[in-house]
Parts: structure tokens; C-alpha cells; sequence
């Protein structure tokens, strides 16, 4: 896990526009026997636009946005209600879907769709993203994946998305303050809770470059502590920018 993990992150530095995410996402997942996957940048509201890098086929994903189906997908609407990351398909009440819904999740499996594992990314403020993992049957080797990979898949779509963020669609203001691209992707790591030397590992460099990094932000956003200038990001939603 550590190596399919380091390469993950290696070729997120890597990556700067969405072929190369894509690739970077789907070595990954087949290493760990999930057949396909999805990113999706999720918008302010729920009936807004959403961008997507994915591996599922791209008739489906065409006809997706030609539908507008974002705005009726359950699975998008449950990322924008849920904290933790989420099983759906098979276990899902059926009851607690529209027609439209029902008829959704069919043309999905047509596609190979039929259940997934969701992890949503979320601010102070509510969903900015979400990554998905899915598959066209409920196989072993999916379920015992997910299973024991939950945390590590957790932290594959958080990186995934910093860095996203950061390259495909910059927007590194704070407060009115300008950032660099560097120190925000180290306050949106503090902002998941890591530590300095926790970012250091996921991002790349050293513990002392983070924690300048750090120390720059808290000096232009004129805050006494990290915690002042986390509340500032959350409040600002500058990361669904």
C-alpha cells in the first residue's frame, strides 16, 4: 500500500492537467482492484454545474451532462448531505427514490455502474468535491478493497483534490489576501486536520518548508494562530472556488 500510494502522490506532482489526473487516478485504483472511478467538482448549489474527471465510458458521461442528471443523481445529492464517505447501489432503499432516480441508476448499470463507494470533501461550509469508486457488480475483490482501504482512499481523494484545485482551477485568495499555490495547499491540509509533518509527506517536501509556509499565511492574513487562518479559509469558501 505505501508504494501504490507514493506513486499516487508522485504523479499528482506530476500532473497538471486533467489527462494526467486521470491517469494518476486510474493506476491507483487498479492497483487496488477498483475498475473505475470519478471525480467530481461539486458546485455551490445543487443545481449548478459539476466537473468531472472519471473513467467510466464517455457516451455515459456525454449523455450524463446532456441530461442535466447532476441535479437528480442520488449520488451527488447524498455528498452534499453526508460527512462521512457513503456505500451506495445495492443497499440503497429503493423506496426513497424518484422514478427518475430508479431510471437513472438503470441507464448507469447499462454502463457498467451499478454500486460504489463515495468519499465527499468537504469545507466549513458544506460539499466541494467528491470522489467515487465504483463497479458493475458488488465483486469480493471490490468490497475487501474498499474495506480495507477506506482511510487511505479517503486521503487519495483529499490529495487528488488539493492539488486539482490548485492547478486546474487556481483561486488562492483568503480573506482578500493573495496566497501562493504552495501555502494553500498546506492550509487546505491544515484545514483536513494534518499536521505539519503529516503534509510534509503527502505534499512532497519537509516539515521546516511546510511550517514556513504556514508561518507566511498567518503573517499575511495578520492571525495569531493556524486555527484563525483555517476559520478565515472555511468562512471565505475559497476551495469551491
Amino acid at each position: 500500500m505505501h508504494h501504490i500510494f507514493q506513486r499516487f502522490v508522485d504523479g499528482l506532482n506530476d500532473s497538471h492537467d486533467p489527462n494526467g489526473f486521470r491517469s494518476t487516478l486510474e493506476e491507483a485504483a487498479l492497483a487496488l482492484d477498483l475498475p473505475c472511478f470519478a471525480y467530481a467538482r461539486m458546485p455551490a448549489q445543487i443545481d449548478g454545474a459539476v466537473s468531472l474527471i472519471a473513467s467510466y465510458p464517455s457516451i455515459w458521461t456525454d449523455h450524463y451532462f446532456e441530461c442535466h442528471y447532476e441535479a437528480l443523481d442520488p449520488v451527488i445529492l447524498m455528498a452534499h448531505q453526508s460527512v462521512e464517505p457513503f456505500v451506495w447501489g445495492e443497499e440503497w432503499n429503493e423506496s426513497n427514490l424518484t422514478e427518475r432516480q430508479k431510471a437513472f441508476f438503470e441507464e448507469a448499470a447499462v454502463f457498467g455502474i451499478r454500486c460504489g463507494f463515495t468519499i465527499p470533501i468537504r469545507d466549513g461550509d458544506g460539499p466541494i468535491a467528491a470522489v467515487t469508486f465504483a463497479s458493475s457488480e458488488k465483486r469480493e475483490s471490490f468490497v475487501r478493497s474498499i474495506t480495507m482501504n477506506r482511510r487511505v482512499l479517503q486521503l487519495m481523494a483529499i490529495s487528488l483534490h488539493c492539488h486539482a484545485r490548485r492547478k486546474l482551477w487556481p483561486s488562492n485568495i483568503v480573506a482578500g489576501v493573495q496566497l501562493s499555490a504552495r501555502e494553500m495547499e498546506c492550509l487546505v491540509w491544515a484545514t483536513q486536520g494534518k499536521s505539519a509533518w503529516a503534509t510534509a509527506k503527502i505534499i512532497g517536501v519537509s516539515d521546516a518548508t511546510v511550517r514556513f509556509h504556514l508561518a507566511n499565511v498567518r503573517t499575511k492574513l495578520r492571525v495569531c494562530s493556524l486555527r484563525q487562518a483555517v476559520a478565515l479559509l472555511n468562512r471565505g469558501q475559497t476551495c469551491n472556488s
